[in-house]
């Protein structure tokens, strides 16, 4: 390998898979760390901050055709303290320097490429560079900052004094959301639909878990059969494509094209486990086969190549082996036609596209699925027989990292999956996993550690590690109904409002006090592939408020969502999450209340149907719940922010009253 001639840099001693990926590099890096802060200001030279992540094709680019080559190294050496910055790991860094990236005017993206101030404050910024446009950019910074010194400092203290700003704008007023607000915002969002392949009608397309879940909801709440329609061709052809494994299982992070045909082939923890719930809501709410073989082939993925030896689940594959995108799960049509009989060969054949629309490039074609219904045991076969020939080639990468927030998506995954098909492997793997949790990302104080590698914690958790941990335990109660997740839930939320400082209007930092703070805070509020900590944080508050009687959780929640009114009227995809929130109260959500000793199995039967603004609560006699006080036995209670119904004495008066 010829970057094993270097001796390593300082990354050498890092568990982050991705920094160790540079750690022979002949640029010097450091980790992000007071050593390489102080050295930036004690030789007074510009930081540059990389930032990337393992599974990133242009990252690996990137380093290939700049940081390996000695001239480009010797340049940012001798000008620039160099630090690599894992995302995964960091993403209050990342997300502070993409907001100066976008307020350059610049587009964000990985690897993103920030120099700053020897103080950290942000002067210039990118995302891809070729060797060529890179090394102009390295000698006109170092020019700029020896020849005109005081107006560069300027430009930091002017950016930075921007990004808190624009942290600030977002807590802004606003009024609550009404119906027409989401009518308003869903007919914005159809004009860029793809009613052919599904999802957005453009490329790239992204696989965003919570759109769609929003949109599922929104056309069953609403009754619009079109938009329905839409939501459920989306599914469809993103399990027909090659964005989705057909080998394997599992999804990609994106699409290149509009077909969802040739993904950037990483697979994302993240990704998948919300990618379970969703296709476990839609096959509850359609009932098609198919979302059945999507959540057990994803899951079965997720065990055979991500799961850690303790329960935990790892971050990510990468999208290259042996250096090539895609090596790894991409056929040609000799090897197909040598390694299978001719019946088998006619078989995948008939169910997959070994023609035009399935090739790639170089004579590669991509698996896609000419039908979206549900596999024969035939095909299944077969499936295996390629998942056999496959496991013969060079892997791609792991990132064998494991995050507090992602692991909580897909406990929450394996928990939606068990409850809506109650296969108990399920339950048992997703109880392993937040068994590991407990053991090795819980401080003893209640507070949560964000990175697990090598028998070691490290980073406090993030907010977003709080709130999908609250969610994750929310989802085990709703699958179970032990109220042990719920009252875990409810400490947690105690714990989070403690430690985060809030922003104003219920909203809180992304940082925690335990971080500090590093040129600026930063505030998610929109939603992206993974939604805003608040809104995780605001659907948290108000369905614990209602079980726990807390209404000083409900109202914050509702001060928080009037803060995204207009944006969400303005851009209703980055602030699905929200919505969902909102359905709650314009769609004339309930709580439903149960107590007695056959009260989970009775529940159990309502969760059959789809009710996707019902929080159901499953009580025993000796329950402490608030909302189950004073409730007679095997009495059914349908409450509106707990003020309830005549009780009802049936399962099938219940069902009535909810159709």
């Amino acid at each position: 390998m010829e970057t094993m001639s270097h001796k390593p840099n300082a990354l050498i001693d890092e568990s982050s898979p991705y920094l160790l990926q540079h750690a022979y590099n002949p640029v010097q890096w450091y980790p992000w760390s007071e050593a390489a802060l102080k050295k930036a200001r004690e030789e007074d030279k510009l930081i540059l901050v990389s930032i990337g992540y393992s599974a990133c094709h242009w990252c690996h680019v990137m380093e290939r055709e700049c940081f390996e080559d000695a001239l480009t190294a010797e340049l940012m050496n001798e000008h620039f303290v160099c630090i690599k910055v894992d995302r995964e790991e960091r993403p209050d860094i990342d997300q502070l320097y993409m907001t100066a990236v976008h307020l350059m005017g610049g587009r964000g993206g990985w690897p993103l490429n920030v120099f700053t101030l020897p103080n950290g404050k942000p002067v210039y910024g990118g995302t891809y560079y070729p060797k060529p446009q890179w090394q102009k950019v390295l000698r006109e910074l170092r020019n700029l900052y020896t020849e005109q010194r005081a107006e560069v400092e300027e430009y930091g203290e002017r950016l930075s004094s921007g990004i808190r700003q624009s942290e600030l704008f977002k807590v802004q007023e606003g009024s609550a959301i009404e119906r027409g607000d989401l009518e308003a915002s869903i007919e914005r969002w159809k004009k860029g639909m793809d009613d052919v392949d599904g999802g957005p009608n453009r490329a790239p397309k992204f696989p965003l878990p919570n759109n769609y879940q929003a949109l599922l909801r929104y056309a069953h709440l609403s009754g619009d059969t079109e938009l329905m329609q839409h939501v459920l061709l989306t599914l469809d052809k993103m399990a027909m494509g090659g964005i989705y494994d057909q080998v394997g299982g599992g999804f990609a992070r994106y699409s290149t094209d509009q077909y969802w045909k040739v993904p950037h082939f990483e697979k994302m923890l993240y990704d998948n486990g919300q990618l379970l719930s969703l296709y476990a809501e839609a096959a509850l709410q359609s009932g098609k086969p198919r979302y059945r073989e999507v959540v057990e082939e994803t899951i079965e993925f997720s065990m055979r190549e991500l799961r850690s030896p303790e329960g935990a689940f790892y971050s990510a594959l990468d999208a290259d082996s042996e250096g090539v995108e895609g090596k790894f799960y991409v056929w040609d049509l000799p090897t197909l036609q040598k390694e299978l009989s001719s019946e088998e060969y006619n078989r995948l054949e008939t169910h997959f596209f070994l023609d035009e629309t399935g090739y790639w490039e170089h004579d590669q074609y991509v698996l896609m699925r000419r039908s979206a219904d549900g596999s024969s045991e035939e095909l299944k076969a077969l499936m295996q027989r390629l998942l056999d020939l496959r496991s013969t080639r060079v892997r791609p990468g792991l990132d064998d990292k494991i995050l507090l927030s992602w692991n909580a998506m897909m406990l929450r995954g394996l928990a939606d999956s068990y409850r809506v098909f109650r296969e108990e492997r399920w339950l048992k793997i997703a109880e392993e996993n937040l068994a590991f949790i407990r053991q090795n990302m819980m401080q003893e104080n209640g507070e949560l550690w964000h990175s697990w590698k090598n028998g070691k914690s490290s980073i406090q958790g993030f907010l977003e590690d709080y709130v999908w941990l609250i969610e994750a335990l929310y989802g085990m109660y709703e699958a179970t109904f032990e109220e042990e997740y719920l009252n875990e839930a409810v400490r947690l939320m105690y714990v989070t409002l403690s430690i985060f400082p809030t922003a104003g209007k219920g909203l809180l930092y992304f940082t925690s006090d335990r971080h500090g703070e590093w040129v600026a805070r930063t505030l998610e509020t929109s939603d992206n592939v993974i939604p805003a900590s608040n809104s995780m944080l605001a659907l948290n508050l108000y369905r614990l408020g209602l079980i726990t009687g807390k209404p000083e959780w409900i109202a914050r929640a509702e001060e928080m969502s009037t803060t995204v009114r207009n944006e969400l009227l303005n851009y209703g995809p980055g602030y699905s999450n929200w919505m969902m929130l909102a359905f709650y109260k314009v769609f004339d959500g309930k709580e439903l209340v149960v107590r007695g000793q056959n009260s989970k199995h009775q529940m159990q039967r309502i969760q059959q149907g789809y009710h996707p603004v019902l929080v159901p609560v499953a009580a025993s006699l000796e329950s402490s719940l608030f909302i189950a006080r004073d409730r007679r036995e095997d009495h059914w209670y349908l409450c509106r922010e707990g003020t309830c119904e005549l009780p009802l004495r049936s399962v099938e008066e219940v069902i009535q009253a909810l159709t």
